[in-house]
């Protein structure tokens, strides 16, 4: 790789990690994502004693699940600020999880480590999704199981990253969108030289309802990290009134929160 992708990969890597540090993630996850943690260890199949891995764990949405199932559990994040809820949680729900600093595109793990390698819409931020999807197969053992999550394009979060990309500068062509992690074709692409056999589950995350648009708008600016650094940018350059003009219209479409999940079988 040459020195200016390496530094745009970069500034990418810091950018993210910031953006995720911004506001508050934990309240996102609990009032946006927080039943979809038992949905992937349901379709996992995790049992008592297994190794799992939760790639771009956040809060332990995954990982607490798992380890309430029994197993051990690592999850590992590039954004390391999450992890004080986490810990919290996983307190509060009296497990144990192991807290990893580290990037979904290069696992600081040995080859074959875990039974299961799980991401719950955490790995599809990561800018090369091959680099990222061979990296969930190197980690996994013979036999083991894969499952990822990702915003179905069709589906209110991919509206909502369509809408606000209108208004941002582009990414570099390094970054690949992270809603083609809820596209079939696409990742049947990036596991197909792997040889896992893969299967696909579609479905809706309902979340919790706001009163009002506004009060959806308010929570938002104020503590989605996306939300905040995309509001930041389009001030800067005098386009937030029609962004946030346009959010609104999309909001009040009221389409449901789709999502993908690869579910996969390592050879």
């Amino acid at each position: 790789m040459n020195a200016p992708v390496m530094t745009q990969l970069a500034a990418l890597k810091q950018g993210a990690r910031a953006t995720w540090a911004a506001g508050d993630y934990p309240a996102i996850a609990r009032m946006q994502l927080w039943e979809m943690g038992p949905r992937v260890v349901a379709a996992a199949g995790i049992r008592p004693g297994e190794d799992v891995l939760d790639v771009a764990c956040g809060t332990g949405n995954v990982a607490i699940r798992a380890a309430e199932a029994g197993a051990a559990v690592t999850g590992v994040d590039l954004t390391p600020e999450l992890f004080d809820a986490g810990r919290a949680l996983a307190a509060e729900a009296q497990v144990t999880v192991d807290w990893v600093h580290g990037d979904a595109e290069d696992l600081p793990f040995a080859d074959a480590s875990f039974d299961v390698v799980a991401s719950s819409f955490g790995c599809m931020f990561a800018p090369r999704h091959q680099v990222t999807a061979d990296e969930l197969v190197r980690v996994l053992r013979p036999g083991g199981r894969l499952v990822v999550t990702g915003w179905a394009p069709d589906g209110a979060m991919g509206t909502f990253f369509r809408t606000v990309g209108r208004y941002l500068p582009p990414p570099p062509p390094i970054a690949e969108p992270p809603i083609l992690w809820g596209d079939e074709a696409h990742v049947a692409g990036l596991f197909a030289a792997s040889g896992i056999d893969l299967r696909f589950q579609r479905g809706t995350l309902d979340g919790e309802r706001f009163p009002t648009t506004e009060d959806a708008l308010e929570f938002l600016e104020t503590r989605f990290g996306p939300m905040m650094m995309a509001k930041q940018l389009a001030q800067a350059s005098g386009t937030w009134g029609a962004l946030r003009a346009d959010i609104v219209a999309a909001y009040e479409r009221d389409e449901p929160m789709r999502y993908l999940m690869t579910i996969g079988v390592k050879p």
